[in-house]
């Protein structure tokens, strides 16, 4: 043991005991992490893919499968292997296991205002990846977004929002940057659509995670858009 640790451990909020809790802590996680993977491992990228959009089909057709959502329940308490990972946006007009007839425990979903991917969202796709074995992500806007609406009416007029707003309308910008540049006819499905791909291609070079195992190919990303009216979601 160095001699900081020794000497500077309780004063700097060590000790023996939390570093033992800590290894603990880390030996567990790995622990649960195999059997976890090995759960979701036999549903692959595309397969992953394709079972939601054939749920988004008839979810939009109105022919969702009946569940009894307290069947399970105990067996979910003790794990969980999501096939799929969501980033959604935070709309209320939006519920992804709806969307795409999945019961609990399905989808791993992350959700924020403009469906985009920060810091933390990012360290919760990654560990729907790396320890629940989640082989797909999938991006998803949706029409008429307000979020992505704000930011094209700040881009234009350059004003200010209050609190921290800003910090939302900052992450959509780029999007809605590229749309401008393209001369879009529909700003605003042109910002929600490129900003459905920049995240996709933020997610698929994320570093070490998320890059390596798009690289192994043992994961897929891709992009959709949800269509508020009709139900339907459009690969992108």
């Amino acid at each position: 043991m160095c001699e900081y640790c020794v000497t500077a451990g309780p004063r700097a909020g060590f000790s023996r005991r939390s570093l033992f809790a800590a290894g603990a802590g880390l030996a567990l996680a790995g622990a649960f992490a195999a059997p976890l993977r090995a759960q979701s491992a036999g549903i692959g990228g595309e397969a992953a893919l394709k079972r939601l959009m054939d749920g988004n089909a008839r979810y939009a057709a109105g022919n969702l499968n009946e569940r009894d959502f307290s069947a399970g329940r105990a067996a979910r308490a003790t794990s969980q292997a999501p096939f799929a990972s969501i980033v959604s946006c935070a709309d209320s007009r939006i519920a992804p296991e709806l969307a795409f007839d999945e019961g609990p425990g399905q989808l791993f979903v992350t959700r924020v205002a403009g469906n985009f991917v920060n810091e933390d969202g990012l360290a919760s796709l990654e560990y729907g990846a790396l320890v629940l074995g989640s082989q797909l992500i999938l991006v998803l806007g949706h029409t008429n977004c307000g979020a992505v609406s704000s930011t094209i009416n700040v881009v234009k007029e350059n004003t200010q929002l209050p609190g921290h707003l800003p910090s939302l309308i900052n992450a959509i910008r780029p999007a809605v940057l590229a749309a401008q540049k393209e001369g879009a006819a529909d700003l605003l499905k042109a910002a929600t659509i490129a900003n459905v791909k920049l995240n996709v291609e933020r997610l698929k070079t994320a570093a070490p995670i998320l890059s390596q195992r798009v690289a192994e190919k043992k994961l897929t990303v891709a992009g959709g858009l949800y269509d508020l009216a009709t139900g339907k979601v459009e690969l992108v």
